[in-house]
């Protein structure tokens, strides 16, 4: 006998992390981000910010990232370009979720009344 209705959705890594960002706001926004050594840009990837506060933005990265790397992030259409610092990294079962906080304000970010 099937048990219909019971199963319950996964929770992502990065949703767990949110959970300490009591101010996140799910979103979907596909970001090139590149980790910045030195003085180049270094290390790249395509990721999906999932979710944003007015400061900092989660997302799951393939990246060796730690603590107080310093990113880029760009979306396709030039609109979001900002530099970000991870705060925060959480492993989870071979999924990594990050959370970075914007180095300078970034206009026209997310908007809370």
């Amino acid at each position: 006998m099937s048990r219909a209705g019971t199963a319950v959705a996964a929770e992502s890594s990065t949703a767990k992390l949110a959970r300490f960002f009591p101010t996140a706001t799910p979103v979907r926004i596909p970001v090139r981000l590149s980790r910045i050594e030195g003085a180049q840009e270094n290390k790249c990837e395509h990721t999906v910010i999932e979710y944003g506060t007015s400061q900092e933005v989660l997302f799951a990265s393939k990246l060796r990232l730690e603590f107080a790397d310093l990113l880029q992030l760009q979306n396709s259409d030039g609109t979001l370009n900002a530099q970000a610092c991870v705060v925060a990294v959480q492993y989870n079962a071979g999924h990594t979720a990050v959370a970075a906080r914007f180095t300078q304000q970034v206009p026209n970010w997310i908007v809370k009344s």
